[in-house]
């Protein structure tokens, strides 16, 4: 046992413990605590001395016990593991921003009520200790009815795009020539501005119904489609290409035709990535403002019905709630909305990327036996 122990001992001499970067983490929150302090405290300014002295002193502690070599390894190791936690500063702040002003304007009347009859009078009686009256209800629906057009219109468009970019394009040249027009176009779309996303969609909607004010939902939804539907077809594209061809060839060699091995084996083994590519996409667009205030205008009222009348959305209620007010001498209250429904679109997006992973889960080919 002892000679074991002593060879173990020979083994482990010279190397850091396991520890060591937990303490060099803890010292240097401690420090950079301190050092903050000294210039006005801050959580943003705390974290990045933290992370500095994280990244410099742990190289020079694993140098010191392991030598000069690994410590010029720690310090690539060390200078990820800094660079992960500036990463996490603009994500945990917006969070905890949000958070903070949003859950105390959270209500009944935030989810159950539209805006509709509420006037400055009411705000001024809530600044002065009443209750708070006017809610996001409207534009909550609003964002469901204007981003489920929007998906319903842009996935099919985008899924088959792509499949046709990676799965046939390269069959003949006149394919080959096609698939070249669709890349270049959908990277152009890509770059579009939301805004003139939103112009596109006035213009078409005008000259097809030959009515210039025509202004609704619908006209949202396209216009937000026509932002989607590039990223859909990137990602999609991008993970169609990860499916190995074996399985492709295995298929064909079963003798099963092309459009069933795409739609029984290509898209299922894909489709974890396609179903984060197409929340990516709602993301994306679930939180314009621009597009949607050209094309669907701002009502406070409720309105279910996307092919007649405005439409309000969370991005638009924000917006009007920040910039007008509805007591300009009270606007506090209408902060209080605003961050509330900041904090509703938030969780909007979560749900989404919930979804997508139980779909995911639930079409993914099953492994193992």
């Amino acid at each position: 046992m002892s000679t074991t122990a002593t060879t173990a001992s020979k083994l482990t001499s010279g190397q850091s413990p396991r520890w060591l970067p937990a303490v060099i983490g803890l010292s240097a929150l401690i420090v950079g605590a301190a050092l903050s302090a000294l210039v006005g405290f801050s959580i943003a300014l705390w974290v990045v001395f933290a992370a500095i002295i994280f990244v410099i002193a742990g190289p020079l502690v694993v140098g010191i016990i392991e030598g000069r070599r690994k410590g010029q390894d720690a310090f690539a190791r060390y200078l990820i593991y800094g660079a992960f936690l500036l990463a996490l500063i603009p994500l945990i702040s917006v969070i905890w921003v949000v958070l903070s002003r949003g859950v105390p304007g959270l209500s009944g009347n935030l989810l159950g009520t539209s805006m509709n009859g509420v006037s400055g009078v009411t705000d001024n009686e809530a600044a002065n200790g009443g209750p708070v009256y006017g809610g996001a209800y409207h534009a909550i629906a609003g964002t469901v009815i204007i981003t489920f057009w929007a998906t319903l219109m842009s996935v099919p468009i985008g899924l088959l795009t792509a499949v046709f970019l990676t799965e046939y394009s390269g069959s003949n040249a006149a394919f080959r020539w096609m698939g070249r027009i669709i890349t270049f176009l959908v990277d152009v779309m890509t770059g579009i501005p939301s805004i003139v996303a939103g112009l596109f969609a006035v213009a078409l909607f005008v000259q097809v119904l030959g009515d210039p004010s025509a202004r609704f939902g619908f006209i949202a939804s396209v216009a937000l489609s026509v932002l989607m539907i590039p990223t859909v077809v990137r990602n999609t594209e991008e993970m169609l290409k990860i499916v190995p061809n074996e399985l492709r060839e295995a298929s064909y060699a079963l003798g099963v035709r092309k459009w069933r091995t795409i739609t029984k084996v290509v898209i299922p083994t894909a489709i974890s990535g396609i179903s984060s590519g197409v929340t990516l996409a709602i993301a994306r667009v679930i939180g314009e403002t621009a597009p949607i205030l050209v094309t669907a205008g701002f009502v406070s009222s409720i309105n279910f019905n996307a092919f007649s009348g405005w439409m309000t959305t969370l991005p638009t209620f924000i917006y009007y709630q920040i910039m007008n007010p509805t007591s300009p001498t009270n606007p506090q209250v209408s902060e209080g909305r605003a961050w509330a429904s900041a904090l509703i679109l938030i969780i909007l997006v979560m749900a989404l990327n919930l979804i997508a992973r139980l779909i995911s889960k639930l079409f993914a080919p099953k492994t193992g036996r």
